[in-house]
């Protein structure tokens, strides 16, 4: 069996060893190797060192491989990794010796797909498109992000994102948002086409698009979100009094911010998004784009290494 390892901002070689000694047969069968492999066959599985940032920057080859993966937290947001069953490095040594154990311990994702106006429609994710894994967002959330992102990295990792929401809450207003979602309509016979109904046409202070349920270190910002129902979780809380949303940001933590009237939660395949001036789109974490995008789910897209 041959094994790629990715290793994400500080992690090193070091991070290996507990992999090659965990199973004295696979130790000795095991050909390990850095970085990505260039054609499906160098490899058998692949294990990022890592966390959310790592995986999104990887995510299109790793989808064009095809070949699973084991994800190790490693990283300032470990969410894709939560999600997974997987909040330790112990819990990835311990999916990692059932893998090599021939357990079958492989499970199919769906991903996110951010798409430009120029791509739209297209799929898989084409050039210029993006994956994601968790979730995708604007507004406060792209704000947040970006604030976030200039922290230092140990401080991204412990409680970084949640001491950037506090005072952004209190800066940030909410913007004209238009969000559509997509249905299938038909013409007098002819093969149907896609058309778009608007969903909420508000000022807007936060969307989110979720494939997880959690971000930003464990806020459950979409709890009943599952990675491989096909459809995507939608989270949009409108106009909101800074001090209120102050007192109800805890709730996120329990996924119980459902429960607010300003807060609007469906599930859709795919949506729209149109805003009066370009907004930042980030996905975990990550910066993408900007506005109009379409965000779209691609069923099946991922295969997984998981907890037993």
């Amino acid at each position: 069996m041959r094994a790629v390892a990715i290793l994400g901002l500080g992690c090193s070689a070091k991070d290996l060893k507990p992999f090659q000694a965990s199973n004295a047969e696979a130790a000795r069968s095991i050909d390990w190797r850095m970085g990505m492999p260039a054609v499906h066959d160098q490899a058998d599985v692949i294990l990022v060192f890592g966390g959310d940032g790592t995986i999104h920057r990887h995510l299109g080859q790793l989808v064009r491989l095809g070949l699973p993966v084991l994800v190790v937290p490693a990283g300032s947001g470990n969410d894709f990794a939560r999600a997974l069953g997987l909040r330790r490095v112990r819990h990835a040594l311990a999916a990692w010796q059932t893998f090599c154990g021939g357990g079958g311990n492989v499970r199919t994702i769906d991903l996110g797909v951010i798409s430009s106006p120029a791509n739209v429609g297209e799929s898989p994710a084409p050039y210029g498109s993006r994956y994601f894994c968790c979730v995708a967002g604007l507004g406060l959330d792209g704000e947040v992000s970006r604030r976030a992102n200039r922290l230092p990295r140990w401080l991204r990792g412990h409680g970084g994102y949640a001491a950037t929401v506090i005072p952004t809450i209190f800066s940030f207003a909410p913007l004209p948002m238009k969000i559509l979602i997509a249905s299938e309509d038909s013409n007098e016979g002819k093969a149907p086409h896609q058309a778009w109904s608007a969903r909420s046409d508000q000022p807007t202070l936060l969307a989110a698009f979720a494939n997880a349920p959690v971000y930003g270190g464990g806020m459950k910002i979409a709890p009943q979100a599952k990675m491989d129902d096909g459809l995507l979780d939608v989270c949009i809380v409108g106009g909101v009094d800074p001090f209120k949303l102050f007192c109800m940001f805890p709730t996120v933590y329990a996924g119980r911010h459902l429960t607010i009237k300003e807060v609007e939660y469906f599930q859709t395949q795919r949506v729209r998004i149109e805003t009066e001036q370009p907004l930042d789109v980030y996905a975990d974490g990550e910066y993408v784009c900007r506005t109009p995008v379409e965000i779209a789910v691609q069923h099946a897209a991922l295969r997984v290494v998981t907890p037993e």
